[in-house]
């Protein structure tokens, strides 16, 4: 009779990010995860992938990569235009290039052998962090640095005490809330898919494959949305 799955059998049986390069300096060996491994492969796939698009640009013929490239150019445009209004345009390649990042980075999971990197902590955070900076700093060179700082403060003086400590910790919080989002779908789809492959190898665990791509693509959208949002809080100043 087979033995059940304990918790802790379940847990030590997911995969980790283990070193998958290691490169020697001199007479120490560096040791590079396979989460950041991935990252870097895909970093490289979508600056060869824009490169690729920009060569073979054609008006009159435009191959396939090029109709997908505008096909994504319009489909950001559209929900840029209707967070932000006005000014959105100088936004487009940052919040694009997370889009992109994000989405790959999550659809890796579906290779085999490969674990998600979103469903690391470090990746959906250093995103998270990268957003928070970028729409921050675009608040203060709109705004200005008083306006900004009045911007958290209130628009009435004696309630600056109160209000400018919930104002700062709720900016703190988006990088919170960007990271868990991504972290905990990302992980529980890949336990989810582990734990249908252990028990039932053929034919099931591909329900759970899909349902990991549907989770990829709307957290990858999600994230872009949030980041709309905060760029378009900074343009309006709350």
């Amino acid at each position: 009779m087979a033995k059940p799955l304990a918790e802790s059998d379940l847990r030590w049986s997911y995969p980790r990010a283990a070193p998958a390069l290691r490169i020697h300096t001199g007479s120490r060996a560096h040791l590079i995860s396979s989460t950041l491994t991935i990252e870097l492969l895909v970093t490289a796939f979508l600056l060869l992938s824009f490169i690729a698009v920009r060569v073979t640009l054609d008006i009159e013929r435009p191959p396939a990569a090029q109709h997908l490239a505008e096909m994504l150019h319009e489909f950001v445009t559209n929900q840029a235009g209707a967070i932000m209004g006005r000014g959105f345009e100088p936004h487009l390649p940052f919040v694009t290039t997370i889009l992109l990042f994000i989405g790959c980075c999550n659809l890796a999971g579906l290779l085999p052998g490969i674990h998600t990197p979103t469903a690391t902590p470090s990746v959906p955070l250093a995103v998270a962090l990268l957003t928070f900076l970028y729409s921050e700093f675009h608040a203060v060179r709109v705004q200005g640095v008083l306006g900004y700082l009045k911007s958290l403060g209130g628009p009435i003086w004696w309630t600056v005490p109160l209000i400018l400590p919930v104002e700062i910790i709720s900016h703190l919080n988006r990088n919170v809330s960007l990271t868990v989002r991504v972290y905990a779908n990302m992980y529980a789809s890949d336990l989810l898919t582990l734990v249908f492959f252990s028990l039932v190898p053929i034919g099931l665990p591909v329900v759970f494959l899909g349902l990991h791509f549907g989770v990829a693509l709307i957290q990858c959208y999600v994230f872009m949305l949030l980041a709309l949002i905060y760029l378009a809080e900074a343009n309006a100043g709350h």
